[in-house]
């Protein structure tokens, strides 16, 4: 069987990759009758190099390969019909704006694996790269801050070599006595978690952090239940929270009216209520001044999140009267920042980690017969047609630009 690493073509070119060079070695140890195949790339975080002195073949012509792993979409021209693929796809939540990409890999007939589908029997995704989503958004926010009230200089991440450079330099910073929010316990939360840790923040509870003055910077760290609760008053467990968002109620605005910088690492149901609402943003008593929205889901559960921002232009103002964009600076604003691809300012380090992943986890899968199921689960395409499991995508589908 033969796996190709394919080059990164979609703009904005992503640095990252999937397998390095030490994973492939490793992979093609475990399963003899695995190749590994790396596409010509002059953009990778890896150079073509390192692959070839490691003995792993690089080519530019790859269409003899089974399965085609990548890191984001690829272009529907680049397409080859027929075969495997691995990568982000973003299309399970309906993203219009990959629509035709799914058509296009339906009418190929290509057997689409999503990056974000690899999961668990309990549906917990088993890989991904928002361990370093947390580590270079919690970095971002504090460099918002110094930007919008220019308390100091931070360097753009991505002009850093990893993360022992990005923790050397937050070090050199002095924070006033503010009140920093962290939302999720997951990849992004612990990620996120490991920043503030690193630089010395006090953690407090949840309960000291809303009742309390503090004469040093402190954060809490908060899950959905947290700022949550059920309607009808019971108290239940998160996953009751999980299965049942509907009947729950957003009680965020606590932290809101105290916090100063939200580090934004949760997983949003699209049936879960809203953090807050446009009006609450409105009113004085919001104390929000920075809103580094890792989770960067447009519009919901924050209605600052009004668009995704770039690596080389990740701030904007959230004007609190109209509700439109402004100038991040003013003082009457809230400094956005929201770029939904975090990782690919550390490709180095995101790749290490996510290989290690990719290789227990999928390449695995396909030589123990699937036996945890973890390929059936992933699929979202097979032979022209939507899955069972993925079958809700349908109207998605069948829906014409």
């Amino acid at each position: 069987m033969k796996f190709a690493l394919i080059t990164e073509r979609k703009l904005p070119q992503d640095k990252r990759v999937v397998l390095t060079p030490e994973i492939c070695v490793k992979a093609m140890q475990m399963f003899p009758e695995l190749e590994i195949i790396v596409e010509k790339s002059a953009i990778r975080c890896i150079p073509d190099r390192s692959y070839k002195d490691a003995g792993i073949k690089v080519k530019e012509d790859i269409s003899d390969c089974d399965v085609f792993i990548g890191v984001k979409e690829v272009p529907i021209t680049n397409l080859i019909e027929g075969k495997k693929y691995f990568f982000f796809s973003h299309t399970i939540k309906k993203q219009e704006h990959n629509r035709k990409l799914l058509q296009a890999v339906l009418d190929k007939k290509i057997t689409l694996y999503d990056h974000e589908t690899i999961t668990a029997q309990n549906n917990v995704r088993l890989i991904g790269f928002g361990y370093y989503a947390g580590i270079v958004g919690a970095y971002n926010g504090f460099r918002t801050w110094g930007l919008k009230y220019d308390e100091f200089q931070l360097p753009a991440v991505e002009t850093l070599k990893d993360k022992l450079a990005l923790v050397s330099e937050l070090h050199k910073i002095k924070l006033q006595p503010i009140k920093i929010l962290l939302t999720g316990t997951g990849r992004v939360g612990s990620g996120a978690k490991e920043i503030l840790d690193a630089m010395y923040i006090k953690k407090v509870s949840v309960n000291d952090f809303l009742n309390q003055t503090f004469d040093e910077p402190v954060y809490t760290q908060v899950d959905v239940l947290d700022y949550n609760k059920r309607i009808d008053g019971q108290t239940r467990d998160m996953f009751d929270f999980f299965n049942h968002p509907e009947q729950y109620q957003s009680t965020f605005l606590r932290f809101a009216h105290v916090s100063d910088i939200l580090i934004a690492g949760h997983f949003h149901n699209a049936a879960a209520p809203d953090f807050f609402s446009l009006e609450d943003v409105k009113h004085s008593d919001f104390n929000l001044r920075v809103i580094a929205d890792i989770s960067c889901d447009i519009g919901h559960p924050m209605p600052t999140t009004l668009h995704s921002t770039t690596i080389s232009d990740p701030i904007y103002g959230f004007d609190r009267t109209t509700g439109g964009e402004g100038e991040f600076r003013n003082m009457e604003n809230i400094a956005i920042m929201a770029v939904d691809n975090l990782p690919a300012c550390l490709p180095k380090d995101a790749s290490d980690g996510f290989g290690e992943m990719f290789l227990e986890h999928v390449i695995l899968a396909f030589f123990d017969g699937d036996k945890n199921g973890i390929l059936q689960r992933a699929k979202i395409t097979e032979n022209g047609k939507l899955t069972e499991r993925f079958s809700y995508l349908q109207d998605y589908v069948d829906e014409q630009d």
